[in-house]
């Protein structure tokens, strides 16, 4: 036979995709990744005129969260390292650009479509975000979701055959319910004749 060839009347099944904790991390990473690129693009979009030179870099970062969302849907475990590293770099970022947008908030300075403050306090939920996503990320990649077993075709286990030489185990049970009676009756005949004899 091949190697990675399929035995016959056999399929191929992941187990670990079937257990509760990695459906729930891989949910919780997507949802933390659509997150994410939610808070990125509205202070991308409301900052537009005051950004300088990252506009590209924001915009890209939207679309890879985004792609990378659709892959781990689909079980893909080799973007979790990708997004807990863009995630640290992210969130450096984002920590580096809170109080700017705080200094920001003056008078005689023209503001952006959304306020400053209002911008800086985005940047800094999306930093804990960031820093969830990274754990996240691991501990989803330490469930191994790519391991591959080799199961029936329909999960249909072959019959048990009983011992050889043992006959079946009801008709045991019923041999030894019909022995009690008799048991118990064989006790009370004596004690009744040795009562009778005293």
């Amino acid at each position: 036979m091949e190697a990675g060839a399929i035995r016959p009347g056999y399929e191929l099944w992941r187990p670990n995709r079937e257990k509760p904790e990695a459906n729930s991390a891989r949910a919780l990473v997507v949802f933390l990744l659509l997150i994410s690129a939610g808070l990125a693009l509205v202070i991308t979009i409301g900052g537009w005129t005051r950004l300088e030179g990252a506009k590209p870099v924001a915009l890209l970062y939207v679309a890879l969260y985004v792609l990378f969302a659709f892959l781990v849907a689909r079980w893909n475990r080799g973007s979790l390292p990708v997004i807990a590293a863009l995630a640290i770099i992210l969130a450096i970022f984002a920590g580096i650009a809170a109080p700017a947008w705080f200094d920001r908030s003056k008078e005689g300075l023209t503001g952006p479509a959304l306020p400053d403050d209002l911008l800086g306090l985005l940047c800094l939920v999306l930093v804990p975000v960031q820093v969830i996503l990274i754990a996240v990320a691991m501990v989803a990649f330490n469930q191994e979701w790519h391991v591959e077993e080799e199961r029936p075709i329909g999960d249909e286990l072959p019959p048990v055959e009983p011992p050889k030489g043992r006959g079946p185990t009801k008709r045991r049970a019923t041999t030894r319910r019909s022995s009690a009676p008799r048991t118990g009756g064989t006790r009370r005949t004596t004690a009744t004749r040795r009562t009778r004899k005293a």
